[in-house]
């Protein structure tokens, strides 16, 4: 009997000090920046691999993975194509293969393992699979175009980006309003089509289908779409005998876009709806069930969260974080259902977007690839792009866009247009065939500012522009030298002398840099209204826009003692910008402290906010503020998405200061709110951040992932800091947004904050 509890006593001692000594397995396996590789294939073959490192862990100090040919290799702890052993290093992202050569059309697994700084090691994570294509691709439209390949047990799927599938939704809402009339509301518009299981008792009986994103109050579908493309289609179905399941087909979407996207011919064709009308010919049809397939990218609704004392806030949130999630069905961040053309400008905001609401990367990574050699006509988008692939950079921790199209994107900066004195010009007879080639257009650009243009006096209104002459402008007014074009300009070539600096090209960094100076002197000497304390539209005009200020104040063009009367300016134009140039004003905004002004722009009520969007009935953001500014608007475009970015990255201030989330900051700037609860994935994991505001006194709730750490900024105004209960000491304290600020550094794991 003794000897028994004895072993069981040594038994239980052996577990729990095995539990001490051991980590959680690496979770968030990413390959080729993939999370779900075996429904993709990889071009690379070289590909790199990605983990998320167990939080108890603080910091990595060595891992180990294996890849085979057969899962059944792997799961007996064996490799025949890599085994990197114990190695030494602190990357859970982007380590590269270095086994034997892969095979292009083959299939690998791999998992690995992982040790902290006190040497303990996890267990092996759950193993993940991926597919190669072809290393090596001739006769290509452009470099990185993505083709879909067949995979016997996946169907189609595609080259180094996930792949769109359809999704089963029932009504929430569905009901026979009068005999034969039946009516469905499936509570947000999604791109999809119909099933319909109907009981006819004859053949040749019809019934007739509309689907709609807009509904009118007696429970029909809107079926007067006036200019807009409002998504609305009619279809009649011709019934057979007795219970049939019948699939709508919806008419190939057309469009006149230089780069309009096409469903691959395996989808079906698809249509944004939310609502759907049903009428029958005759009183022997019985409809027996109704279901949506929505084509969604995929989507993690779990990756992100938030909530706030403000109700209009979450409800914006909401709607943007929704759109996120419906548009990017082709693949490709578009511009929505009318055109269905990816943009720079349009993709940027959406890929700043998804990365705080998904941890999904490769979506952006093929849309930077694809504009790069597809661009549309706008100067300052073309130079979005140089943004973009800064952005990948960030969040990713992966050099592989700068490295390969460096020198695509130092000529996306568009320094050849520039005369002397640094300042760029589309209209000086510098957009010639030779640079057009260099930045990979056939035809010219065109100073763009923001969108849509107004109507000129006298003049009948367009369905693509405002009804008043300034549009969404504000009356701007166009020169040579463009304040707005300059301001995107001296930020590109601020991103390219840091691009330079990551790639050891000295000389290049010490270019950039000196570019840079000499832009800024030359924008504030003259585009600078000293009378006035702020900036003209562009040299040659009086004339200031809310735009020529807005831009140089989210670029750090604003002198620092003219801060104040651009400020001031800016808040007397209210929203006199597009859904566009608002991703602006709000970074303006928030970098030079007016969270509270922001913040009641984004929770406004008027016709020029995200909350008219939802009361006029939309799902989606609007591809306008209303129809009003814009008749032929989309209500499912993406680039109205900002306060998906802006409300974790500047109200709740979280962004990555080393590349890859190696180091983040988190600067609140709450303005009025008593309440914030955000959690937002990285490609380190998950960060949470909650905020609660009391009278004088902040208590925040901060989870810093795994192998990440965080600079946690605070009000110098506060006298004590507890971290974890213990008063805290500032590593140092830098002045940020109007006011001083206590930063303190946080490793992995769950911090307990409070300050008064």
């Amino acid at each position: 009997m003794f000897k028994k509890i004895f072993l069981l006593v040594a038994v239980i001692i052996l577990f729990f000090s095995c539990s001490e000594r051991t980590l959680p397995p690496p979770e968030g396996l990413l390959c080729e920046l993939l999370r779900y590789p075996e429904k993709a294939v990889i071009t690379d073959s070289i590909p790199e691999f990605s983990w998320v490192f167990p939080q108890e862990g603080i910091k990595q100090t060595a891992c180990r993975i294996l890849v085979a040919t057969t899962l059944d290799l792997l799961e007996e702890g064996e490799s025949d194509y890599w085994d990197c052993g114990k190695l030494n290093t602190n990357e859970s992202v982007n380590l590269e293969f270095e086994g034997k050569p892969l095979i292009s059309n083959s299939s690998y697994w791999w998992k690995v393992k992982v040790w902290d700084q006190q040497g303990k090691e996890s267990r092996y994570s759950q193993p993940q699979q991926f597919h190669t294509s072809k290393f090596s691709k001739t006769n290509e439209v452009w470099p990185g175009k993505s083709d879909f390949v067949l995979l016997s047990n996946e169907g189609w799927v595609s080259e180094n980006r996930q792949t769109s599938t359809f999704h089963s939704n029932k009504p929430v809402d569905y009901k026979e309003v009068e005999e034969g009339r039946w009516f469905a509301d499936f509570g947000k518009a999604s791109f999809a089509t119909l099933e319909l299981l109907v009981n006819s008792r004859s053949d040749g009986d019809s019934i007739i289908v509309y689907l709609g994103e807009r509904k009118n109050l007696d429970l029909t579908v809107n079926k007067n779409p006036g200019r807009s493309n409002i998504g609305f289609q009619k279809v009649i179905i011709v019934l057979n005998e007795e219970v049939h399941n019948y699939k709508i087909e919806i008419p190939t979407h057309h469009s006149s876009a230089p780069n309009t996207q096409k469903l691959a011919p395996f989808y079906s064709e698809v249509l944004p709806f939310r609502y759907v009308e049903i009428i029958a010919s005759g009183d022997k049809i019985h409809l027996k069930n109704i279901n949506r397939l929505s084509l969604y990218y995929p989507f993690d609704d779990d990756a992100s969260f938030f909530n706030s004392s403000d109700k209009n806030l979450n409800r914006v949130w909401d709607l943007c974080k929704y759109t996120l999630k419906a548009t990017p069905f082709l693949g490709v961040y578009a511009d929505g259902n009318r055109e269905r053309m990816p943009y720079e400008a349009d993709s940027y905001i959406q890929q700043l977007g998804h990365y705080c609401v998904d941890r999904e990367f490769s979506i952006g990574r093929y849309t930077t690839n694809f504009l790069m050699y597809n661009p549309s006509w706008p100067t300052e988008w073309n130079m979005h792009i140089v943004l973009m692939a800064w952005q990948d950079y960030m969040h990713t921790g992966n050099k592989e866009i700068l490295s390969k199209m460096y020198n695509e994107l130092k000529n996306k900066t568009l320094f050849a247009l520039a005369r002397e004195d640094g300042l760029i010009s589309t209209t000086m007879g510098k957009v010639t065939p030779e640079f057009l080639n260099s930045i990979n257009k056939e035809s010219g650009i065109q100073d763009i500012v923001d969108w849509p243009k107004g109507t000129p006096v006298g003049s009948k209104q367009a369905g693509n522009a405002g009804p008043t002459p300034e549009g969404e402008r504000d009356g701007y007014v166009f020169t040579d030298f463009n304040t707005v074009v300059n301001s995107f300009h001296y930020q590109t070539l601020v991103i390219m002398a840091k691009i330079a600096k990551k790639l050891d090209k000295v000389d290049d960094e010490e270019l950039f840099i000196s570019r840079a100076k000499k832009v800024k002197k030359s924008f504030q000497n003259i585009l600078f209204d000293k009378r006035k304390g702020i900036f003209v539209d562009g040299e040659g005009t009086k004339h200031s826009s809310l735009h020529a200020n807005m831009f140089p104040l989210a670029f750090n063009l604003v002198p620092p003692e003219n801060s104040d009367t651009v400020v001031e300016f800016i808040k007397s134009r209210g929203m006199a910008c597009s859904v566009y140039g608002v991703q602006y004003l709000l970074e303006g905004l928030f970098n030079t402290g007016e969270a509270e002004y922001a913040i009641s722009l984004m929770t406004s009520d008027s016709k020029r906010s995200w909350i008219n969007m939802l009361n006029v009935g939309s799902t989606m953001t609007t591809e306008a503020w209303d129809e009003y500014y814009k008749p032929n608007l989309t209500w499912n475009h993406a680039w109205g998405s900002a306060p998906a970015n802006i409300i974790p990255r500047k109200l709740l201030g979280i962004e990555p200061v080393k590349p890859g989330f190696e180091k983040f900051k988190i600067v609140p700037q709450p303005g009025k709110l008593k309440k914030i609860e955000l959690r937002m994935p990285s490609i380190r994991g998950t960060i949470d951040c909650n905020l609660s505001i009391r009278e004088e006194t902040w208590e925040m709730e901060v989870s810093i992932p795994g192998n990440s750490s965080a600079e946690v900024w605070l009000p110098a105004a506060f006298n004590t800091i507890e971290i974890n209960s213990k008063i805290s000491i500032p590593e140092r304290t830098e002045y940020f947004a109007g006011m001083d600020r206590k930063i303190f550094f946080l490793q992995s794991g769950n911090y307990s904050l409070f300050a008064e």
